[in-house]
């Protein structure tokens, strides 16, 4: 399993709209145990979450089942991998 932070742009116009199914969706994959974290930035002008998945192809399928992108919320979107080394849900092996 790996780690990815995604980041979205948001398309200004569409996004408050489409806010509670997209929250709804990565609510469920928390759940899950998929998404560790997520939220909005500061400045309203997207938000980021930190993703885990099999692989970069997994992780193309949950992103691009994301209500923002599916109906058209996303302006911009970026992924990097990302390998945790020190935090309190970190397991201790990895430090």
């Amino acid at each position: 399993m790996a780690w990815f932070v995604v980041e979205i742009r948001y398309v200004q116009d569409k996004f408050a709209e489409v806010r509670p199914r997209h929250r709804d969706y990565l609510a469920d994959l928390a759940e899950q145990g998929v998404v560790a974290v997520a939220g909005p930035l500061a400045d309203g002008s997207g938000g980021m979450y930190l993703c885990q998945a099999e692989d970069r192809e997994a992780l193309q399928a949950v992103i691009d089942a994301d209500p923002y992108y599916i109906e058209g919320a996303v302006e911009e979107r970026t992924v990097r991998e990302f390998t945790p080394m020190i935090g309190a849900w970190v397991p201790q092996a990895s430090v």
